[in-house]
């Protein structure tokens, strides 16, 4: 693997208003001094902007720190952006998330997640043109939905992930397919990293952690599907920012691997905490550190406010990551307990919202 100082490098976060995004920029400022941080988002109303702008007020005034408002799909914006500023690592997260949206809604996931990916990955493509040093390294967000209805657990990246069980999965399976021919062609070092539920303060609301809480406060009833035979492998946001920013100082460089990739800059990796967690319990240390909280009151009754339905389209039954390749190349683990999360998360959202 190569090595890449992240203090001497402009970096480009695409999605940067994002729930990793955003914490990975405030990350790079705070622990980087000699690094620069270019990042660009669309703020779209996905979900609610003003949770966006939270997360870029942290660090917008610094002056190490651009902002451009912009959207991935748009090639002229991307062109002018690595034209400008010349990034030497690029960490493309835009993306449109969720797996039930997308059944509703697919053009969104063609548009940002396949369109603005090749955008970004024929620009890093270009950065070399008259002699420019050119990127470095690109790790791009991938998902463990990628793995689809796998019944193997834990999922490895050595597990075929041909069959996907939404478009959402599939648009990122397609990612990871054009980084590769991208390596193979032109050698651009690309990572993809397999994110496995995500959640923790300023995420997503659309997670289940997230739309629960608005719900169990609102006095609301709350949908668990598959009759709450549902594991998670929950990974915790800071773990997580960890696990990227190592991965970002060292890029493939093709020779490691079987013989038919040597050569090859490319590699995939899972990031998740490697242990699923059971739905209802999940649901049941949520509500705890609710009460705590003072989100809920002392008498909360969660079997009053839970409704338990079949599988969804789209969902699988278990999420669980193999992280061995993660830890034999990177030293990284991830430590934080789903308690701690939930307990982070449940004090920032009694904050937020007071």
């Amino acid at each position: 693997m190569s090595k890449i100082d992240i203090n001497d490098s402009v970096v480009l976060i695409t999605g940067v208003a994002g729930f990793i995004g955003a914490n990975l920029a405030e990350k790079i400022l705070v622990d980087h001094p000699d690094a620069i941080v270019v990042g660009i988002d669309d703020l779209n109303d996905y979900y609610d902007i003003r949770l966006k702008r939270y997360r870029l007020e942290r660090f917008l005034d610094d002056k190490r720190f651009t902002f451009v408002k912009g959207d991935i799909s748009d090639k002229a914006i991307v062109s002018e952006l690595f034209s400008s500023y010349r990034p030497a690592i690029v960490v493309n997260l835009a993306a449109q998330a969720g797996v039930r949206y997308s059944i509703d809604h697919p053009d969104a996931y063609i548009r940002s997640n396949m369109i603005g990916f090749y955008n970004i990955i024929e620009a890093c493509r270009h950065s070399y043109d008259h002699g420019f040093a050119g990127v470095k390294h690109l790790v791009y967000a991938s998902s463990s939905s990628v793995y689809g209805a796998n019944t193997k657990i834990p999922y490895s990246t050595e597990d075929k992930t041909d069959r996907p069980v939404s478009l959402y999965a599939a648009t990122k399976k397609s990612d990871e397919l054009i980084a590769h021919a991208y390596a193979k062609l032109y050698h651009i070092p690309s990572t993809g990293l397999r994110f496995f539920t995500v959640y923790g303060p300023a995420g997503r609301p659309d997670m289940a952690y997230f739309s629960f809480t608005d719900k169990l406060k609102k006095d609301e009833t709350i949908q668990i599907f598959n009759y709450g035979k549902c594991k998670r492998d929950f990974t915790y946001i800071d773990d997580i920012i960890e696990g990227v920013i190592r991965v970002m100082q060292k890029a493939p460089d093709g020779q490691e691997g079987p013989d038919d990739q040597t050569g090859v800059p490319y590699k995939v990796y899972n990031i998740g905490n490697h242990s699923p967690e059971d739905l209802l319990d999940f649901v049941s240390i949520l509500q705890q550190e609710l009460i705590k909280a003072g989100i809920l009151p002392l008498d909360h009754d969660l079997e009053k406010h839970i409704k338990l339905l079949p599988m969804q389209p789209g969902d699988v039954e278990v999420t669980y990551a193999d992280i061995a390749d993660l830890e034999n190349d990177f030293g990284f683990k991830p430590v934080t307990p789903l308690r701690e999360g939930l307990r982070r998360f449940a004090e920032w959202y009694a904050g937020f919202y007071k």
